[in-house]
């Protein structure tokens, strides 16, 4: 096989160790794995003796030939040139890719592993043929990882080697596996390029049925990702006017009084109750469910998912991840809100768990949720409260690059609330002093945000700005209303005007809408 003609798609990497192999037959599960599909083999093995190498690589080579496969060998140059095989992969501490290239020729298949953008440029500046990119996530099999780079290091990688010019190949590794593959490939695609193909080490190895199991995962790898914003006119052009997202808030609307989606909400107990009756509110059809079992049945019913990080254990973490991957899976979206999340280090940790085990349809927070999400650690939160220290366009700036690299949307709530999907930003000053004084209306907001979502607009920005304007809107006509006298008054009138908002706009009243107050940044 020409190296040029090399497929990456489903690049399977061996595992020998008896925690992930067990006691199969490593020969077995490769042959098996190839014939459901895998398109590359690399055989992994940093601790059997030169001879039991090489005798295993020269039956994995007849596997891989009878399939028109290639089979390269990791780290050991000797071992590739006795058994004849395509070609070696090596990592930034084993041999020298000049050399590794002198030793078989320009023939050879050579693959680097690569976990920056210095690296990444060096190997192929050095002739790398394709790169392994990663450690993504961390896992089991790579203990040793120096660096967990996540879907946003590797497309960093990505862009950088599309701006010098260099056609290696690509591939991610690292926990990577069924439940996560179309995420990890989305997130890491920039504009100008996509990864190749993705590196399966425990996923197969360890999987029961490794035939049926490689179909799977090159299933997944060939489909079009679930995760996507669309956001264009019916002539494919972006919308980027507020009057143009405007327009289509009532459309977003009047779909959730006519459908009731669901909303589940994960959330803590203040607020439940209150998250409850705004969701019905605003027309949807609210359960209030955190034990994380009864997920995969409740994303089956087309709603959303609130993940509201309002008190954080070890117990509801588990929970809060077991939800996030069954509507991950079953392609219905979802929103967090990382409560608090600069208070404690526990906080902290947790949104990286959170960001790591699923993707996140919409991400929202306050200033300081937002700082920390994006990774600003020295951030210190009391509480639920936000420290303001950014102007208007530092805040759309940081909004608009979390967007860009978690390709979802962020809305950064304040004073000011500001929306981004990593292309179009946009600030909202609607709202009212009453929603500060309140517990719990910024978590009824990721509510109400569910319900829009959930009716799978095509402009998901616009469905997310509707239920801004939605709640915001009825903030203020509450406010106003002669028999409000405060905070404690606010909260059934504003319940009220939520319902009569829907209602009006059902009835294609749209009168409210006049007091939107939308406009780019």
């Amino acid at each position: 096989m020409k190296k040029e003609d090399v497929n990456y798609s489903l690049y399977l990497v061996t595992d020998s160790t008896p925690a992930i192999l067990g006691d199969k037959n490593i020969c077995h599960v490769v042959e098996a794995a190839v014939k459901g599909g895998v398109t590359c083999v690399q055989y992994r093995d940093k601790t059997s003796d030169t001879a039991v190498l090489v005798d295993i690589a020269r039956q994995l080579h007849e596997i891989t030939k009878r399939h028109n496969v290639p089979l390269l060998i990791n780290d050991r140059i000797d071992v590739a040139l006795a058994v004849g095989c395509e070609g070696v992969h090596i990592g930034q501490d084993d041999m020298e890719l000049s050399l590794a290239r002198k030793l078989l020729g320009p023939d050879a298949i050579i693959g680097v592993t690569v976990s920056s953008v210095d690296q990444a440029l060096e190997a192929c500046n050095n002739g790398a043929d394709y790169l392994g990119i990663g450690t993504v996530y961390a896992t089991p099999t790579k203990t040793n990882a120096k660096s967990i780079i996540g879907t946003a290091g590797v497309r960093e990688i990505l862009e950088a080697i599309t701006a010098g010019g260099h056609d290696a190949q690509t591939v991610c590794i690292g926990g990577v596996n069924g439940s996560n593959l179309e995420r990890v490939m989305f997130q890491s695609s920039s504009p100008l390029r996509n990864l190749n193909g993705v590196a399966i080490v425990s996923a197969l190895m360890a999987a029961p049925d490794p035939e049926g199991e490689a179909r799977r995962l090159l299933s997944l790898v060939r489909a079009a990702p679930l995760f996507r914003q669309d956001g264009e006119d019916r002539a494919g052009q972006k919308l980027v006017e507020a009057h143009d997202i405007i327009a289509l808030v009532p459309a977003v609307i009047k779909a959730v009084h006519d459908a009731t989606p669901l909303s589940h909400n994960m959330t803590n107990l203040v607020v439940q109750n209150f998250a409850a009756n705004v969701a019905l509110a605003v027309g949807a059809s609210p359960i209030m469910a955190n034990y994380g079992e009864e997920a995969p049945d409740l994303a089956r019913l087309g709603g959303a998912l609130v993940i509201n990080m309002g008190t954080v254990t070890e117990q509801g973490l588990e929970n809060y991840l077991k939800a996030l991957r069954a509507y991950n899976q079953a392609g219905r979206p979802v929103i967090f809100d990382p409560v608090g999340a600069g208070a404690t280090s526990i906080r902290r940790a947790a949104v990286k768990t959170i960001m790591a085990n699923g993707y996140l349809d919409v991400i929202k927070g306050n200033e300081g949720e937002i700082k920390t999400v994006f990774g600003q650690n020295n951030v210190q939160q009391r509480g639920v409260d936000s420290s303001c220290t950014l102007d208007t366009s530092q805040k759309a700036e940081l909004v608009r690059k979390l967007a860009t690299r978690e390709k979802n949307i962020v809305i950064m709530t304040g004073k000011t609330d500001i929306v981004s999907d990593g292309e179009r930003v946009f600030r909202i000053d609607n709202g009212h002093e009453y929603l500060g004084m309140v517990t719990g209306t910024g978590c009824v907001l990721g509510t109400t945000v569910s319900a829009m979502m959930a009716i799978a607009p095509t402009d998901k920005l616009a469905a997310v700005i509707a239920g801004i304007l939605h709640l915001e809107i009825a903030a203020e006509v509450a406010a106003v209303r002669a028999d409000v006298q405060g905070p404690g008054t606010f909260v059934p009138a504003f319940i009220d005007e939520l319902l009569r908002i829907r209602k009006a706009t059902a009835d294609r009243d749209l009168s409210w809408l006049q007091r939107a107050k939308v406009s780019r940044v």
